[in-house]
């Protein structure tokens, strides 16, 4: 059986809905920066150009080109990207900080290009929320004083304010710190600060840019496992851009992989490794502990008499990395079941072969 015939897994924070309604739906969506830049999206000619190509014909830069996605409640979705990728734009045209050359960019239902400023302004302080690699905190005000600074602006009363910026510090582990000055922090307690800011509104979406790309190495995984807690603690859905691939595949529900302004794959982290989309995907991936990512979906195989077997049952989304004891230790093939359906089996042959990086496209 091949993942082919199989339905994408269920990842963490996915819901559970078949066809949920996105609470981000971006079609056809263009950023291009230039002289006459609106000209680029219509003319097909120039849609068909390189990056270099259309620079020397029209001194235009198309930094975002035909980008389109859906982004559901509560998911983490992640946009991944080198340098120069256009991510970075994308994320800024999806609250219009940069505004998009051609396309939509519908939230809850309302499409964000039609918005005027009165409207924008009271969707960036009530709906989204932003957390930068530069915590851009005030130097001036204590962390409460910090965390609390958007509700100032929304005319929250001191009283109320102080409370729900109170909750969040401890949400984020920053209990004890709360009259503490930004300068009196370590860069990993600044950007829990910025976090902390980001969810005392209690926006709808969270948009992360590289937020932890300038942290050390441990105080940058500390974070991510902290986004990770959080996630499960609130269920916000979240946009997050990265270069990092194994930050992308430790916090993606979905992660979309972008080269020179477009789209290259879009898919779960299992689905990136198990089946790239082209060679430029599948060098991104080539150094990922396959066993750590791909499910028992992807290498389990049929046996016609495997209803007759009395071996463990496990799940197909099951990491291969833990079930591997329990494969290795059975008598027999365990049985990979969901909803009482057997879909194949799994044996000491299949998961020898991921270990070996032989299987799901290697």
């Amino acid at each position: 059986m091949t993942p082919a015939q199989t339905e994408a897994p269920q990842r963490r924070g996915t819901p559970q809905d078949s066809a949920p309604t996105p609470v981000i739906s971006v079609r056809k969506l263009w950023k291009v920066f230039g002289p006459k830049a609106d000209q680029v999206p219509g003319s097909e000619e120039l849609c068909g150009l390189t990056r270099r190509e259309l620079m020397e014909r029209t001194g235009c830069t198309a930094a975002v080109r035909d980008v389109s996605f859906d982004v559901s409640p509560g998911e983490v979705f992640v946009v991944m990207g080198l340098s120069g990728s256009g991510k970075s734009t994308l994320v800024r045209c999806l609250t219009r900080l940069i505004e998009p050359t051609a396309g939509g960019i519908v939230f809850e239902g309302e499409d964000i290009r039609d918005a005027d400023d009165r409207r924008l302004r009271e969707l960036r302080r009530r709906k989204f929320s932003m957390v930068f690699q530069h915590f851009g905190l005030l130097p001036h005000r204590r962390v409460v004083d910090n965390v609390s600074f958007g509700l100032e602006i929304r005319g929250m009363s001191k009283a109320e304010r102080t409370r729900r910026a109170l909750e969040v510090v401890e949400l984020v582990g920053l209990s004890g710190y709360e009259n503490s000055y930004p300068d009196q922090l370590s860069g990993g307690m600044q950007q829990r600060v910025g976090l902390a800011r980001a969810l005392a509104g209690d926006p709808d979406v969270l948009l992360f840019d590289e937020p932890f790309s300038a942290l050390d190495p441990l105080i940058r995984r500390d974070m991510q496992n902290e986004v990770v807690r959080l996630h499960h603690e609130v269920g916000k859905t979240m946009v997050f851009i990265t270069h990092d691939l194994s930050e992308a595949l430790k916090l993606g529900d979905r992660i979309l992989i972008m080269r020179d302004g477009r789209t290259v794959q879009c898919g779960t982290g299992d689905e990136l490794v198990g089946a790239p989309a082209d060679d430029y995907v599948r060098e991104f991936v080539k150094d990922v502990p396959r066993g750590d990512v791909l499910t028992l979906r992807w290498i389990m195989r049929a046996r016609e008499d495997a209803d007759e077997l009395d071996g463990p049952e496990l799940g197909p989304d099951v990491v291969v990395k833990e079930a591997t004891r329990a494969v290795l230790t059975a008598d027999k093939p365990v049985k990979v079941v969901e909803n009482g359906k057997l879909l194949g089996i799994v044996g000491d042959e299949e998961i020898l072969a991921v270990v070996a990086g032989r299987e799901g496209g290697a």
